[in-house]
């Protein structure tokens, strides 16, 4: 097993023995995208409200995410799952299998790891985001996912089995969804006859809606994995020009510091915080981003008209794309076919207006009292 010392960021704080009295609760979002872990960003406020103390676990930009929105909290750094995405979307189903042996390995490993956190950190919980191996016998553990079916094709039925033998698991599984017919994930999130470790936690969003003046005619923000977040970024940027409006342009890319140009009538930023973004995505009258299932629950509470571009070859991306578009809340495009004249057809599509119920923190978190 890997010293522990060797698994922690090195501008974050060194992880210490803990105190009996302190609530320790380990987060840890999968590195695919981002949408994993800004939909964690709510969870760890709500535990440090509730008086626990969150210990932030990732690695690549999900934790260098994490480490800048709470550089306050320890960051400790797990086995990367190595995930590419192929250039061409057919291509992606037998790029995720050639991957798997290394996904196998960095989930063996990862759950040595968490084994000597559970003693050394003084755990007395684990909220897991996708990360199969990030759990304790010894401790209350949550798997937190909206995908309880995951598409694959003609293999979704595999697929799905084996997400679910994953999840029993863990002493409950949240999904970030309404139990309830008018919901957001559909048929991802939603089996006919479900486990008792299910519980229906309601959309998550690091944002709240402001009244803001517009400044901008177009927000594109982009995610997601590599290669196809800097293909679409390319792709973008050589039809851009033909937008006429103002454009502010995330380009998804955590580094180090944040730059920003301007060119022309587009601003463009390598990354920002969730404080910028939600002043961003109020200040704009449309959107242009993927079909991520997080970003599907920051519009809705947002309250914001948007255009899809599904990553090529994601099952997930493309059904929510096309059950957005079916139900007459978003339109979206193939990324080959995308053109910018597409934005004008999308601006007739609404987003849902869901009633919202706030998330009992306090009764969730009870499991880690146990």
């Amino acid at each position: 097993m890997p010293h522990l010392k060797s698994f922690y960021l090195a501008d974050a704080k060194p992880p210490t023995k803990m105190s009996d009295s302190n609530q320790n609760i380990l987060v840890a979002p999968l590195n695919w995208g981002l949408g994993h872990a800004t939909r964690c960003i709510p969870i760890i406020r709500a535990l440090m409200a509730c008086g626990y103390t969150p210990i932030l676990a990732s690695d690549g930009a999900a934790l260098a995410l994490l480490n800048k929105e709470f550089p306050e909290l320890t960051a400790l750094e797990l086995p990367s799952y190595n995930i590419e995405y192929a250039r061409d979307g057919a291509d992606f189903k037998w790029k995720m299998i050639k991957n798997l042996p290394k996904m196998v390995d960095a989930i063996r490993l990862e759950k040595k790891i968490v084994r000597g956190w559970v003693k050394d950190l003084n755990l007395c919980g684990i909220i897991s985001d996708n990360r199969p191996g990030v759990y304790s016998k010894k401790i209350p553990s949550v798997f937190m996912t909206h995908q309880l079916r995951v598409l694959s094709g003609n293999t979704t039925w595999i697929s799905s089995k084996l997400h679910q033998h994953v999840i029993k698991k863990f002493d409950e599984c949240w999904v970030p969804d309404f139990e309830s017919s008018h919901n957001l994930s559909g048929k991802l999130g939603h089996l006919k006859k479900p486990d008792d470790k299910i519980k229906y936690i309601g959309p998550l969003s690091r944002f709240e809606k402001q009244s803001a003046e517009i400044q901008y005619d177009l927000m594109v923000l982009l995610s997601g994995p590599e290669p196809q977040r800097s293909i679409l970024e390319e792709r973008l940027r050589q039809q851009i020009s033909k937008y006429k409006g103002r454009v502010i342009f995330i380009c998804g890319s955590v580094e180090e510091e944040q730059k920003t140009t301007q060119v022309d009538d587009v601003t463009y930023y390598n990354f920002m915080t969730s404080g910028q973004l939600e002043k961003t995505f109020n200040e704009s009258a449309f959107v242009l981003v993927r079909s991520g299932y997080t970003t599907l629950m920051d519009l809705v509470k947002l309250e914001k008209k948007a255009f899809f571009i599904p990553t090529p070859g994601q099952y997930e991306q493309e059904y929510l794309a096309k059950r957005m578009r079916k139900n007459g809340w978003f339109l979206f495009s193939k990324q080959d076919d995308f053109r910018f004249s597409d934005l004008t057809q999308g601006q007739l599509y609404h987003p849902p207006k869901l009633v919202e119920e706030p998330v009992h923190w306090k009764n969730l978190f009870c499991l880690f009292e146990k």
